[in-house]
């Protein structure tokens, strides 16, 4: 997650850009949250990123939801936003090495997956009546680094998608700062906990070439490449829709070709690195290759499933909305977009990283279903403290 991939204002209006306001767009509100996380020491360096949503089938007000604190571990908490359980970080293996830091987390069945980029592991939880168990592998290899020293460059595991492909637990795991995306499956270690094997790779394009014949690539921090975070697979097809966060929406197929199917608003404007400011700052005019309905990042990805249609839903973190997409085979068709605003019981969510969907009856409080985000700037704050947290919005309010 970069949050501000571009800077918007001034230097923008003038270079022609016509950003999407979130007044522009319909506003739903949240019927409940979580507490806030503090991004600091005092509060555990807790920072709300990725939520997943588990049902209890046989008692759907039960249900909880999942979400990743970065180093304040993982958060389980109920259809009211009440926590119930929480699990810590990992600790350093070693001095001067970094400490567990949760990112993404998915589930598949009754297994819950998180990537720990501190660490460049995959952990995994037994979920059995709305409580986990950390089923983790004292043996579960590195994801990406080949050593533990590459581990502290922090190219690690990062976004995480997970499905079942011919009966078997399958997860898909972006890496850090680069276009890798991996798939690997779960497997038993032989010693009643879970580890995970590679299968493939796919690393997709750093650059791009426009209608015009040049060549363009996203403008990035130096040393990074244009990373992926936000992913999904398509339950029917188990094709995978990642969010390369500065490009746009992936249709990625387990075997077969990637295609790119939606462009961030800023694929193909030139823009350059600040040092000063630490932005990415355009230096050209909008590119008549770039995308109408997300602002970079592209982010969190989620579907929901609803008598035979497909809906997509991504959030277009730059400009704090969210746009919806009917999946149309091979095609995503703009639906709707929508923002999630100020309310009665919770505020409005903004730069929003995380998102997942059900259109699974939870009982009275989510009798339609459920959308669950991650809220990037959660008010009120206190004092210069950086506040996160998650909510929780009915799927009937949704455009």
């Amino acid at each position: 997650m970069r949050v501000a991939g571009v800077v918007v204002g001034a230097l923008i209006v003038t270079l022609g850009v016509q950003p999407a306001y979130a007044s522009e767009l319909p506003g739903v509100t949240a019927s409940a949250e979580t507490a806030p996380n503090w991004d600091d020491d005092a509060g555990g360096n807790a920072n709300a990123d990725d939520p997943a949503i588990w049902i209890d089938t046989k008692h759907p007000e039960r249900s909880v939801v999942l979400g990743t604190l970065k180093n304040g571990g993982l958060t389980v908490f109920d259809l009211t936003g009440k926590e119930v359980q929480r699990f810590a970080t990992p600790p350093a293996p070693a001095p001067d090495q970094e400490p567990g830091r949760f990112n993404n987390v998915d589930l598949v069945g009754n297994l819950a997956v998180v990537t720990d980029r501190g660490r460049d592991q995959l952990r995994t939880y037994a979920v059995k009546a709305g409580r986990l168990t950390d089923v983790t592998s004292a043996d579960a290899p590195l994801v990406f680094s080949k050593d533990t020293e590459e581990v502290q460059e922090q190219r690690t595991a990062y976004g995480l998608a997970a499905t079942v492909v011919s009966g078997q637990p399958v997860v898909a795991v972006t890496r850090r700062s680069e276009i890798r995306v991996g798939f690997f499956r779960l497997v038993p270690d032989g010693k009643g906990k879970v580890t995970y094997r590679p299968i493939t790779k796919v690393d997709l394009p750093s650059s791009f070439k426009l209608t015009d014949g040049s060549t363009w690539s996203p403008c990035e921090e130096p040393g990074d490449r244009p990373q992926l975070e936000g992913m999904v697979f398509d339950r029917t097809t188990n094709d995978l829709y990642a969010a390369q966060e500065d490009v746009g929406v992936w249709r990625i197929p387990l075997n077969g070709k990637p295609e790119l199917l939606e462009k961030v608003r800023e694929f193909g404007q030139p823009a350059a690195y600040n040092e000063e400011t630490e932005e990415c700052e355009p230096t050209g005019p909008v590119s008549p290759d770039a995308g109408k309905h997300l602002s970079a990042d592209a982010e969190g990805l989620t579907i929901a499933y609803r008598h035979g249609v497909r809906t997509l839903y991504a959030s277009s973190q730059g400009d704090s909305t969210f746009a919806s997409y009917r999946i149309d085979r091979r095609r995503l068709v703009y639906r709707a977009g929508f923002q999630v605003a100020d309310g009665p019981r919770t505020d409005g969510v903004q730069h929003s990283d995380g998102a997942a969907v059900t259109t699974e009856s939870l009982g009275p409080l989510f009798p339609h279903g459920l959308f669950a985000v991650h809220d990037g700037e959660n008010t009120p704050g206190d004092g210069d403290r950086e506040g996160t947290n998650f909510k929780l919005v009915r799927l009937e309010k949704l455009p």
